[in-house]
């Protein structure tokens, strides 16, 4: 899948991550301006797409780290 048929909100979110490094949800919703819903399904889109990375957040267990795969990778895809 190509980023052209993402959802903007999708195309949105990746661009911060892009832009920003690691982000929590929280973190994209104040940064995106978007509702945490739309976040929630742009990171669902960019994961089905294998877009974006999930790590653990080991200072606070309740949140999710989101980045940007690395640059190779998106430009294959």
């Amino acid at each position: 899948m190509h980023h052209t048929t993402l959802p903007p909100s999708s195309r949105k979110v990746l661009l911060i991550l892009g832009d920003g490094g690691a982000m929590t949800h929280k973190d994209l919703v104040r940064t995106s301006n978007l509702a945490p819903r739309t976040v929630r399904y742009a990171l669902k889109k960019l994961k089905e797409n294998d877009l974006i990375i999930e790590k653990f957040n080991f200072r606070d267990a309740r949140q999710i780290i989101y980045q940007c795969k690395p640059q190779e990778a998106l430009e294959a895809a």
